[in-house]
């Protein structure tokens, strides 16, 4: 379990020595670090911590120390020219070396928050259309039902279209609706159906069934919605949401007979323990059981699951794998398990330099995920977000559940926030 860093004691740098756990009190773009807080390992982070101006602001942590500071070595006054202009040389290539290893690091951070602020303007959109067509299917399906298969096509063009497809656990949102559900399924759907080969025209039937499967639940009042414990009669008439998202959707005649399916399939399993039909096996198709997978994922994530809590993002994942493997399909369960990774964007982590982090994307590595650094000294929008695949020194330790975090760390991570997904697509790497 993590446990809170003791008090940071000063020291000067010419007391750095292998083993300190430091703490480097400067702004994150003046040092070359990935992280302002470190165990010291090699004699070049004492050279570069050495060249930097850390006068007053360099400590270093006893309890996270296997060693004790050096001797503090005053400025030695230089008795020759040349051995003066050779230690001023050295130190200008170091100073340079420096400068550019920050150079690099900021260039690195800009391309990660570009593509993360592509994602969230690209949600902030879908969000908007979303809400509103979903809001307006009841009541206007067709103008309701063509909003929706053009936002559907537009996404599953770009991520049919485009190698690199990214995913991004977006900030913290405080608007309510039925945008979040269907938006967070609709990307997790499209990037495991695109990983099973979909072509653009599945996966965008992929991505219009995905939007529009919970539409029915307007149609079902709150306090059945909320209810922690339905009564028969109640619980079957939650589960008439199915039926009148089907119908929502075949009245807009923006849905194909494979996107229907799909909607009227969600509830249904592999072994044919759903509802409402009980159908199973190869009765269900393969967009039917994608879609299956996230809804459950996505639910149990959710701050507005009917019973208990929601669970940790890892947690959900190994619940499924365990428990219902029989009732999901196992090979795509697989997929997304693979796609999201060991720790599965919205997990808090340890890492190994003592540094904690909010997992924000999957990385290549299902063990070295993109990660926002907890850093209290700036506001959230602003701390800098590390790609532990190119970190090798660095790596996660532990997933934490949110119980075992200080008060002032678990607002600021805010690991229990409702998870939104999005997607972002560079095309000039494709």
């Amino acid at each position: 379990m993590w446990k809170k860093l003791g008090a940071p004691v000063p020291i000067d740098a010419s007391q750095v020595v292998i083993g300190l756990y430091i703490w480097l009190d400067l702004k994150w773009d003046e040092h070359p670090f990935v992280s302002s807080r470190f165990m010291v390992k090699t004699s070049k982070q004492i050279s570069i911590i050495q060249s930097l101006e850390t006068e007053g602001k360099l400590y270093y942590d006893s309890e996270q120390s296997t060693a004790q500071p050096g001797p503090l070595i005053s400025k030695p006054l230089l008795e020759h020219e040349a051995k003066a202009a050779e230690e001023r040389a050295a130190k200008e290539a170091l100073v340079t070396e420096v400068l550019a290893l920050e150079k690099a690091k900021v260039a690195k951070q800009k391309a990660l928050r570009d593509a993360a602020l592509r994602a969230d303007q690209a949600w902030a959109n879908a969000a908007r259309a979303t809400k509103t067509a979903l809001n307006e299917l009841p009541r206007s399906p067709k103008v309701a039902g063509k909003q929706l298969m053009d936002l559907s096509s537009e996404a599953a063009s770009l991520v049919s279209k485009n190698r690199e497809v990214l995913l991004h656990l977006l900030g913290d949102k405080k608007e309510q609706g039925p945008q979040f559900h269907g938006l967070n399924c609709m990307t997790l759907a499209m990037l495991i159906g695109k990983s099973a080969g979909m072509n653009e025209r599945a996966l965008a039937d992929l991505s219009l069934a995905a939007l529009a499967h919970d539409a029915g639940e307007s149609q079902i009042p709150q306090q059945i919605l909320k209810s922690t414990q339905r009564k028969k009669h109640e619980e079957d008439f939650f589960r008439q949401h199915v039926n009148f998202s089907t119908k929502f959707a075949e009245e807009s005649s923006a849905f194909s007979p494979e996107a229907l399916a799909m909607i009227a399939d969600h509830h249904e399993a592999i072994d044919g323990s759903g509802w409402p039909r009980g159908k199973k096996g190869e009765s269900l198709s393969v967009g039917a059981r994608i879609l299956a997978i996230v809804d459950r994922y996505d639910t149990l994530c959710s701050p507005d699951i009917p019973k208990g809590v929601p669970m940790m993002p890892a947690e959900a994942l190994a619940t499924m794998f365990r428990h219902e493997s029989t009732r999901l399909d196992s090979a795509l369960l697989s997929v997304m398990i693979k796609l999201l990774g060991v720790f599965p964007p919205g997990t808090a982590v340890q890492l190994s330099d003592g540094s904690l982090a909010l997992v924000i994307a999957p990385g290549a590595n299902s063990l070295k995920p993109m990660v926002l650094l907890y850093s209290p000294e700036v506001s959230k929008d602003d701390a800098p977000t590390v790609d532990l695949a190119g970190e090798p020194e660095i790596k996660i330790v532990e997933a934490i559940r949110p119980s075992a975090l200080p008060l002032d760390v678990l607002e600021w991570l805010n690991p229990q926030q409702r998870l939104s997904y999005f997607f972002s697509v560079d095309e000039g790497k494709n």
